[in-house]
């Protein structure tokens, strides 16, 4: 049987030791259909010729990461971190990405309530420039064991009540597989977020058992121990008919032959996903 690769996506940093010169042309060799980029992909290139090439290689621009760490202890620093959306968003527009990812932030010891304060703060700072250039935000609730400073939007029950509060159509959830199948009311605010016509994203990779390093050491599909299906059975239950966006952060897999690797990302969509 073919495998559909019609709605999977690949985060380029998931081939990290690619350029996104090279990236490009092997997700399109491999009929990969999306491709979500992240900033640091972009340095030292002209944007605008990056999204051209994307897209005459049938690439769907699914999205930009990342934008986020809203929370500081100085003022000073709050406004730089809404300057740097700012130009987030402005190479999102330039790429041609419908969507910028957040990585919402938090400050060790500063209180997690005054965290979130800050990042509904800082997110409405940065609507307008939104609105004016028609780019979606999506607050990317993060595992808990990263509250310290990754961010202090933990749960997908606190990612919808930043969007209630700033009640506003371009903003949304990235839900990550990952950050997410731990909770026990992930089915009921992933129904909210349906509802609500908020969810944005939805990006895919496995837990590993034991996991051996809090950031880069995330599996491929079927390798750990997430319900992928039952995950995508939410979630396309509460309305999202969007790409699956594999994104995984592994030392183990960037030190492996980024080939073998793509090929076993297709193989593992299929087969769990």
């Amino acid at each position: 049987m073919t495998p559909d690769l019609s709605r999977l996506c690949v985060h380029t940093i998931t081939t990290k030791p690619w350029p996104i010169e090279v990236a490009m042309d092997k997700y399109a060799e491999a009929g990969i259909a999306g491709i979500t980029v992240w900033r640091q992909a972009l340095e030292g290139r002209d944007i605008e010729k990056v999204g051209e090439a994307l897209r005459a290689r049938n690439l769907s621009i699914v999205s930009l990461c990342r934008g986020g760490f809203f929370p500081a202890k100085t003022a000073t620093g709050l406004a730089e971190a809404i300057e740097d959306n700012r130009r987030a968003l402005r190479e999102a527009a330039a790429l041609g990405a419908p969507l910028v990812v957040l990585v919402c932030g938090a400050v060790p010891g500063q209180p997690l309530a005054e965290s979130r304060k800050r990042i509904a703060d800082g997110i409405a700072a940065i609507l307008p420039l939104a609105e004016e250039l028609d780019v979606r935000l999506g607050i990317e609730p993060l595992h808990p064991m990263y509250a310290d400073d990754r961010s202090a939007i933990n749960t997908m029950a606190s990612a919808n009540a930043v969007c209630e509060q700033l009640d506003h159509p371009l903003v949304g959830i990235a839900a990550d597989a990952y950050h997410i199948w731990w909770d026990p009311a992930l089915a009921e605010q992933i129904a909210i977020a349906g509802e609500k016509k908020r969810l944005f994203a939805f990006h895919v990779c496995d837990w590993l058992t034991p996991t051996t390093d809090l950031l880069n050491d995330r599996g491929l599909m079927g390798e750990g121990c997430i319900d992928l299906h039952g995950m995508r059975t939410l979630i396309e239950a509460a309305g999202f008919d969007g790409f699956h966006e594999v994104e995984i952060f592994s030392d183990r897999w960037w030190a492996a032959d980024q080939d073998d690797f793509l090929s076993r990302i297709k193989l593992a969509y299929f087969e769990h996903c």
